[in-house]
Formats: C-alpha cells, sequence, structure tokens
C-alpha cells in the first residue's frame, strides 16, 4: 500500500518535468461549481508524463542504458519516449494499429521508435513482453504498477493545494493509474472528498470488475475515448480503486463527444475524448447517482491530443 509520502517523493521527484497544470472555473457555464484540472497542459499533452518520469527516475544507470519499452494507445508511450530522452535513455513503444496519428507522431518526435502491434491492450501487452525478453529492455507498464500510480496521484497533491475546499474529483479511468493514485492521495490527506471514476460505456472494464468483486477481462472493448479502452484494468489499480473510490460511473460516446465540443467552445479547452469523459459525467449528471455533490467539484481533462481532422468533425456535430 503506497502511503502520502510515496506521493510527496513522486511530487519531488517529478517537479521542473512535469508542470503544476491550472484549475479552469467554468461554474458559470456549467450551472454548478465546476472547475477543470487541465492535465491537457502537460508536456506530451497528457497527465501520464507524472507516472512515466517518476518510474524511469527510479531505474538503476543499467537499466537506462539497456533502454525501456511500453505498450500505449498513445499518450503513456508519448510520455515514456519524453522521460526517456530526458533521461538519456532508448525507448521503444508498442501502439495499436488504430493509434491516432497524432499520438504517433507525439511519440516519433520525442525519438521514441515505435512498434504496431494488434488493436487490444492485450495484443501490445504481449508483443511488449517478447521484444523486452529478445532485447534486455525493461518494461514501463502503463498503469499497474506503484511507481506509475505515486506520480500519477501527485495531481490530486496539487488539487488539495489549489483547491481547499474541493467536495469531489471526478477522475477518467482506463486501466485505472490515474483513478487509484488521485483516490490514494486524496483519500490519505482528505477522507471526505468524494473521488468518482469515469469509463465509456463501451469499455467499462472497472465497473464490471467492481460488481464481480475481482479484475475481469472484457470480451471487447470500444468507445471514442481511445485512452480508456483497455480490455482489463490493473490488480493493483483495481485493488485501490475498490477500496477508496467513492464510485465509478459510465457516460455514452454521445455525451463524450458533446463534453469534447462543451469544453471547446464554453471552457475554450482542448480535450481529447478521453478527457471529455469527466466533463460528460458532470454535465450528465450521473455523478449525482449516489448523492448530489453539494460544492466545488474538479473534473480532470486527462489529455489533449486529438487529431485536428477528428476535432473539427465533433465540433462539426
Amino acid at each position: 500500500m503506497l502511503t502520502l509520502s510515496d506521493f510527496h517523493a513522486a511530487r519531488a521527484r517529478i517537479a521542473g518535468v512535469a508542470s503544476v497544470t491550472p484549475l479552469i472555473d467554468v461554474s458559470v457555464h456549467a450551472g454548478r461549481p465546476l472547475l477543470l484540472k487541465c492535465e491537457n497542459m502537460q508536456p506530451g499533452g497528457a497527465f501520464k508524463i507524472r507516472g512515466a518520469y517518476n518510474m524511469l527516475a527510479q531505474l538503476t544507470d543499467d537499466q537506462r542504458q539497456r533502454g525501456v519499452i511500453t505498450y500505449s494507445s498513445g499518450n503513456h508511450g508519448q510520455a515514456m519516449a519524453l522521460a526517456a530522452r530526458t533521461l538519456g535513455a532508448p525507448a521503444v513503444v508498442v501502439m495499436p494499429t488504430t493509434a491516432p496519428k497524432v499520438k504517433i507522431e507525439g511519440t516519433r518526435a520525442f525519438g521514441a521508435e515505435v512498434i504496431f502491434e494488434g488493436t487490444t491492450s492485450s495484443d501490445r501487452r504481449a508483443r511488449a513482453e517478447t521484444e523486452a525478453a529478445a532485447r534486455g529492455l525493461t518494461i514501463v507498464p502503463p498503469f499497474d504498477h506503484e511507481w506509475i500510480i505515486a506520480g500519477q496521484g501527485t495531481a490530486g497533491l496539487e488539487i488539495l493545494d489549489q483547491l481547499p475546499g474541493v467536495a469531489a474529483v471526478v477522475v477518467p479511468i482506463g486501466g485505472g493509474g490515474l483513478a487509484a493514485g488521485i483516490a490514494m492521495a486524496v483519500k490519505q490527506t482528505r477522507p471526505e472528498v468524494r473521488v468518482i471514476g469515469v469509463e465509456p460505456e463501451g469499455a467499462a472494464g472497472m465497473r464490471a470488475s467492481l460488481d464481480a468483486g475481482h479484475p475481469v477481462t472484457l470480451p471487447k472493448a470500444g468507445s471514442v475515448a481511445d485512452g480508456l479502452i483497455p480490455v482489463r484494468p490493473g490488480d493493483l489499480t483495481f485493488d485501490y480503486v475498490r477500496r477508496l473510490a467513492d464510485d465509478v460511473v459510465t457516460v455514452s460516446d454521445d455525451q463524450i463527444i458533446e463534453a469534447v465540443r462543451w469544453a471547446f467552445s464554453r471552457a475554450k479547452v482542448v480535450a481529447e475524448p478521453s478527457g471529455a469523459a469527466t466533463i460528460a459525467a458532470v454535465l450528465s449528471g450521473v455523478i449525482d447517482g449516489r448523492g448530489r455533490i453539494e460544492g466545488p467539484i474538479v473534473a480532470i481533462v486527462s489529455g489533449g491530443n486529438v487529431d485536428a481532422e477528428r476535432l473539427l468533425e465533433f465540433l462539426r456535430g
């Protein structure tokens, strides 16, 4: 079990590499107290730099010299590539054949070798494990590792500093690393603050796992939110979310797309669909399923890596 000191150590470790992202108050547009935690403004365009750098910085010199590898739909791959470049480590990223162009180009721009494999997180992981064994590379998992979780949870510490009166933090869930980290950092500091996870209806692996009482693998997963479609949550992330999060809710792709439009037109924020899922959950009211949340809500906009053409499609409707 990670302790609060682990999160503070991670915060110190990533300082100067990851940004302290702003909170933008959009309450007047939302009709309720709502602020956006703009992780789309991170280097690499997503929160993932927090966990990736926190892990790479703790590897041995030998591990970094031999190189690192990950499997990612895009944002974690970019973050690991950036962290590896900063620390002088060769990097390999296994991405799905369906990865958005903007995420492929971003990963390559940070100096990583990109390998394409299948369309599911299971496909990517299997290929990464094969490459790691053959090349002597160290795997940097996208979510299910305590160093990754500790890095992601630093966003929770920032929120508590920036908005001491926060009532709830709404977090997108793919594999669950961000939700696990936020839940642990927030609940160990301010247990009364609610932490609510959000998944797409077509890829609700965490919700299905919570209902089953153990991690389950979905037969398939699909959503416009390409960063939130692992077919299975992590073992660690499931355990932390099960114990600490107040709820996990789902939103439809139509609600997510509407949230992308709303963020752009009302908040002037570019959010990729994965990053807009939290906004969709607030605007639709599904976060109030266990009782109306009174007080300021922070929705984490986890990323802004969306192809310009795709964004135009969303905006045109």
